[in-house]
């Protein structure tokens, strides 16, 4: 596929293959964008910007909502071409995709609801016969850098508050999964987007969202990836809005008095979504000693039933994760575990690319497996001694992205939403789990900014104030 550039279908310096995971088969080829097609895409986002901002919201809401009724028609279609560049099992690629259009249609509405305030200028000493508004404005030119592993809902977050709020936006997909973003861009175009407003440019996250994020024209990024290419991103971007969705190593804690067949259903479901590959996933399940054992033995059998599969088979809960590096990264993390003192009482191993779904138990809170974000299909268990021992555990690391805690007792539930450090706390339900109004954003290495249709658009615009001087 080509990108598309300052209002065309472009070629690049170069291409870059995009294989599946599960086959290593060829799907397409994307370009390498040379640096005069990121100042091209720059200087065409400042036009569009300008055109933009021309739109009265009635008219950006019906763009969007037409892209709505748009990508409902191609639903199958976008969700085959995300499980053949992802390797998602295409159930769950269906459902990342079967959401969007809901999700787009309330971006519009968002965007449309902007409201400013009056200001009470007479309340200071100095206002007498003043009259001040504030005023909700489009950014200007967005930078919109997207992950692999929900390249279709993580890139409408972005880009339909941007849109709807009345900026223009360059989007740089992921390297692994350009070819879903390029067929939004497609859609959002033939929906009465200006050709000017959007950019889909393809290459390395290095070179070409390096630029991208240093240039000044840019006044706002939204960015969802690693801590570490966030912190990157910070040092080069001067003085811009950010809004930055990094890294998380989710906690459960299953107290004494939790059900604990539910947790154990709960969390064979969401530690493995996405083959564990999502910021969110289940990775850290601290369980209070009393009831360690009855957990263990009720989770085991759920995970050990999860075979891998073809993507496109019936019933595949499972496939490949996104690179056989990251796929052999899993396995030695496990294996360090096991070395410490760790055991795997379910799964293990790997066959290229696929990593069997797999709980490692006994973890030591100082184990990599426990402390980083493992981003794959499996999760560490550890021994608390009891709630509060549980929640200093939950709470000894640098994420703090999702948390879920699963108890009957509701004061005990309502102490821990207000003590765990984290953006999203879920109780008696596993991490990941996200409704797309939601506020949702991280603390500590876990990130800055709030997405969500509603808090986005705010993110997207600035505050101008105008005072009115009478004479």
């Amino acid at each position: 596929m080509r990108m598309y550039v300052a209002g065309e279908w472009q070629d690049g310096s170069g291409e870059t293959e995009v294989r599946s995971p599960w086959s290593g088969e060829l799907i397409d080829s994307v370009p390498i964008a040379s640096d005069a097609q990121v100042e091209a895409a720059l200087a065409a986002a400042q036009r569009g910007a300008a055109q933009m901002a021309a739109l009265t919201a009635w008219e950006r809401y019906q763009a969007l909502t037409r892209a709505a009724t748009l990508l409902e028609e191609r639903v199958e279609e976008i969700a085959r071409t995300l499980s053949l560049e992802e390797g998602k099992p295409l159930s769950e690629s269906l459902g990342e995709v079967g959401r969007c259009p809901e999700l787009l249609r309330l971006s519009a509405y968002e965007g449309a609801q902007l409201r400013g305030e009056v200001l009470p200028l007479d309340a200071a000493p100095n206002g007498a016969g003043k009259f001040g508004m504030a005023l909700r404005v489009p950014c200007g030119i967005v930078v919109a850098i997207t992950p692999f592993n929900f390249p279709v809902l993580l890139v409408l977050h972005k880009l339909g508050p941007a849109l709807a709020a009345g900026n223009a936006v360059i989007l740089k997909p992921a390297g692994a999964t350009p070819l879903v973003a390029l067929k939004l861009t497609e859609v959002l175009l033939e929906a009465g987007v200006p050709p000017l407003a959007i950019q889909c440019i393809t290459g390395g996250g290095s070179t070409v969202g390096r630029r991208l994020c240093a240039d000044p024209r840019v006044r706002k990024i939204t960015f969802t990836g690693s801590t570490a290419v966030g912190e990157e991103i910070t040092r080069v971007a001067g003085v811009k809005r950010l809004s930055l969705e990094l890294g998380g190593n989710a906690p459960l804690l299953v107290l004494a008095d939790a059900d604990v067949e539910a947790a154990a259903a709960q969390t064979a479901v969401a530690g493995y979504a996405n083959a564990g590959q999502v910021c969110i996933s289940t990775q850290r399940v601290i369980v209070e000693r009393s009831v360690y054992a009855d957990f263990v033995d009720a989770l085991t059998p759920k995970v050990a039933a999860i075979a891998p599969g073809d993507p496109f088979a019936e019933g595949t809960r499972l496939s490949a994760v996104i690179t056989e590096d990251e796929a052999a990264r899993v396995e030695s993390w496990i294996g360090e575990a096991v070395a410490g003192g760790a055991r795997i009482v379910a799964g293990g191993g790997r066959d290229g690319a696929v990593h069997a779904a797999t709980v490692v138990a006994d973890v030591d809170p100082s184990m990599r497996i426990f402390r980083e974000e493992l981003f794959g299909p499996a999760v560490a268990l550890t021994p608390a001694t009891d709630a509060a021992h549980a929640l200093a555990l939950a709470n000894d690391g640098s994420y703090g992205l999702s948390a879920g805690v699963f108890t009957n007792d509701v004061n005990v539930a309502l102490r821990h939403a207000r003590a765990l450090e984290s953006g999203v706390v879920c109780i008696n339900t596993a991490p990941p789990w996200r409704a797309d109004l939601m506020p949702y954003g991280g603390v500590k290495q876990s990130g800055i900014g709030i997405e969500g249709p509603r808090y986005a658009v705010q993110e997207m615009t600035e505050v101008r104030t105008v005072v009115f001087h009478q004479s």
